[in-house]
């Protein structure tokens, strides 16, 4: 069967199913000019033993869109768009473009107006959504990373719980940075010095054999991601906690990992061309990342994933 397509794909699109070539704005309109937008994304795993394609966490996603929207002060979510009417959109979606591989799926709120200035308050907002190969946006077999010169912008200058476009201009000026000194992404140091998060990944490190992640309070996206690895943590019987993290307890870790939606699980195997640990995919990393594995794919079942194909009734 032939990959998926983006360009030949179908999307969503204030209201309607059109052609990915058709779902555009202008080049006057608040998202081009400023970011303003908000977004979420999430896998959609095929398992090809159940026919199967299963969305992770959906409501969870949904809420995220909620809350952002509330942060920025954009219309209420809620008053135009329901988690059913969400989850009929994506699941429809899926289906439409007939996915049978894994991909990401990309919910966004956008303030859908022309020329309006840099304000959001009472303005129309609408939802676009895409479907997109899974790819790699990380190796897989693990990352070499850096710690960026650039600041993780604080939660009083662009708010770090809402998942808005334009806050990733950050994100990518570390990326641009990393990739030109020879890495494959870089991690991010708050205003105060302490480790936050890579460039579109929430970041965990072992020590001593306990999980350690930087708390909500160090200007980190509260990933979805990241709130389930420390259920899995928990599932495992993994100690966990959340705390900050200097820049030299990176170089003391046993292990390091990146996840997210779309880096997953990674582990890290080097920063600032320190091996982390010994240098391999250490113990931990592993059972989380198998574990992870297994429920995103449902072949552990669990309450988080909406499947999307009808079963044939003949099971």
């Amino acid at each position: 069967m032939p990959a998926f397509n983006l360009t030949n794909s179908t999307t969503y699109f204030r209201g309607h199913f059109v052609p990915f070539s058709q779902a555009n704005v202008s080049i006057a309109s608040s998202p081009f000019l400023y970011g303003l937008a908000i977004y979420t994304v999430f896998m959609g795993t095929w398992n090809a033993d159940h026919g199967q394609v299963y969305l992770f966490r959906l409501r969870e996603h949904y809420d995220r869109l909620v809350t952002s929207a509330k942060i920025m002060d954009f219309t209420p979510v809620s008053s135009y768009l329901s988690f059913e009417e969400f989850q009929h959109v994506i699941t429809d979606l899926v289906r439409k473009n007939n996915v049978k591989e894994d991909v990401l799926v990309r919910a966004m709120i956008f303030v859908d107006e022309l020329a309006a200035g840099t304000r959001v308050h009472g303005l129309k907002t609408d939802l676009a959504v895409y479907v997109y190969p899974m790819g790699e946006i990380l190796p897989t077999a693990g990352a070499h990373v850096m710690v960026s010169s650039w600041t993780r912008t604080a939660d009083n200058m662009i708010p770090s719980r809402a998942k808005v476009n334009g806050s990733y201009l950050n994100g990518t000026l570390m990326k641009n940075e990393a990739l030109a000194a020879g890495y494959d992404d870089a991690l991010s140091l708050d205003t105060a010095g302490h480790v936050a998060e890579g460039t579109v990944a929430n970041f965990f490190m072992v020590r001593g054999g306990t999980l350690i992640t930087p708390s909500t309070s160090t200007d980190i996206l509260e990933g979805i991601t990241r709130a389930t690895i420390l259920q899995v943590a928990s599932d495992l019987h993994i100690p966990a906690i959340e705390r900050s993290i200097d820049r030299s307890e990176l170089y003391a870790a046993d292990e390091a990992m990146f996840v997210g939606s779309s880096a997953r699980v990674t582990p890290i195997l080097s920063i600032d061309k320190r091996p982390v640990g010994t240098g391999a995919v250490g113990s931990v990393t592993k059972r989380i990342s198998d574990q992870f594995h297994d429920m995103v794919t449902g072949l552990l079942a669990h309450n988080w994933l909406t499947p999307v194909y009808e079963r044939p009734a003949s099971e």
